[in-house]
């Protein structure tokens, strides 16, 4: 029995590389059973995001080189060029990546919650493809129970560490009842696409998205139940928006101080809350001298982001001694199973010497034996053949010089060395 994790990660291999080792939803059923068909591996499971694809194996003797084989050959790779950026761990060492991956102490951004959600789904599809048995499975558990003991003991993944989020953060400061806040994003890229998706989480009662191109616009409020509009509509959307948030190419500020200040005059000066994530910025600095405006520039988020990144960095220690302590757990647990076939096996022969036994006794009192000679054989019959086999072992195990198996073999039958010299 061994654990190996086997894989590729943005610390080891570049975006080209690991788009190519990547695994579609669609591939990884098949990839498992290939896996498990074509290797030494008895149980499998494979994680394939963005930033990683890593394999998860059980196998009864580790064979890194023909599972690192398997994979480049699936991927069309060269052997070479996989191994230079490949990393494998082996039973405890994999077990414990196994628990920082789930904790999000591998990850790009230290702690992120994303990885956990996706290693699930990683465990669910090997067991839909049947390649999870229970030793993978136990591991699996535990993995999970010891990412929430991180996110429930630390402070890991409290503060928010992207730009996007710190942004939506620092809305809610503003208004405590982001269901009755209106938003308006300024643009249609990654960030604002990130800024969305958190609002809409929110539950922010309604979103407007604005870009230069009606088309583009659309397809990015489509995806969170908002609404398009064209740059030009900005000033009009500007009196309903409680939150505005911008982040476009343009070379020039998209929104000044005039518009902004009569808006204001028909929100009766209600507040609002802008943050301008684009450089060169999209909305004048001297919109930050009117009263009841809320401006962040995207240089005050990466003061946010920066010092959030501190805190998370000081969870980390804690939250990786967690993970020891889990990884310390599982194996105890582990090497704990594997006394249970020998003690299964042990009491099934035990039975037997009783039963055997028991029917002698029987037999002798049917024939007339007293119950008193009964009782005494079938003491006798049963410690004999009890010790029997480990006497002979042991007797065996000294001549041949086993003095460590000797040393076992008392602390087993919890023997008091002392208490028995004493008796002689």
């Amino acid at each position: 029995m061994a654990f190996l994790a086997l894989g590729i990660n943005h610390k080891t291999a570049s975006v080209d590389v690991r788009e190519r080792v990547a695994f579609t939803p669609e591939q990884l059923v098949e990839a498992l059973r290939q896996l498990c068909n074509l290797t030494a591996s008895r149980e499998a499971a494979i994680l394939s995001t963005c930033n990683r694809s890593e394999l998860y194996l059980e196998q009864e003797q580790i064979s890194a080189d023909e599972v690192l084989a398997w994979l480049a050959g699936y991927h069309n790779l060269s052997l070479e060029e996989l191994r230079a950026c490949a990393y494998v761990h082996q039973d405890d060492a994999a077990v414990r990546h196994m628990m920082r991956v789930a904790s999000g102490l591998d990850s790009m951004v230290l702690g992120e919650p994303q990885i956990l959600g996706q290693m699930k789904s990683a465990y669910a599809v090997a067991r839909e493809a049947g390649t999870v048995g229970p030793l993978l499975g136990r591991l699996f558990q535990a993995t999970f129970s010891t990412a929430k003991t991180v996110r429930t003991d630390t402070a890991i993944g409290e503060n928010p560490v992207s730009v996007a989020f710190a942004a939506v953060s620092l809305a809610k400061q503003i208004f405590t009842d982001m269901h009755r806040s209106q938003a308006l994003l300024i643009g249609a890229g990654e960030t604002i696409t990130l800024v969305a998706r958190h609002l809409h989480e929110q539950g922010v009662k309604r979103i407007v998205v604005a870009n230069r191109t009606l088309e583009r616009a659309s397809m990015l409020a489509e995806q969170f139940g908002a609404h398009a509009v064209l740059l030009a509509d900005i000033p009009d959307e500007l009196v309903n928006s409680d939150i505005v948030i911008s982040s476009t190419a343009s070379q020039l500020p998209i929104l000044g101080k005039g518009a902004v200040e009569r808006a204001l005059k028909q929100r009766k000066h209600k507040p609002i809350f802008m943050v301008d994530i684009a450089v060169p910025r999209d909305i004048e600095p001297e919109v930050g001298e009117l009263d009841d405006v809320y401006l962040y520039t995207v240089d005050d988020l990466h003061e946010v982001v920066a010092e959030n990144l501190k805190s998370r960095q000081g969870a980390a220690q804690a939250a990786e001694e967690l993970v020891g302590g889990g990884v310390v757990e599982f194996m105890q647990r582990l090497r704990e199973l594997a006394a249970v076939d020998v003690l299964r096996a042990y009491r099934q022969q035990a039975e037997r010497t009783r039963d055997e036994e028991l029917a002698k006794a029987q037999r002798m009192l049917a024939n007339g034996s007293s119950a008193e000679d009964v009782m005494a054989q079938l003491a006798r019959g049963l410690t004999n053949k009890l010790l029997h086999a480990p006497s002979v072992q042991l007797k065996k195990l000294s001549a041949d010089g086993r003095f460590d198996a000797l040393a076992v073999a008392q602390e087993l039958f919890a023997l008091d060395e002392g208490t028995d010299k004493q008796a002689q």
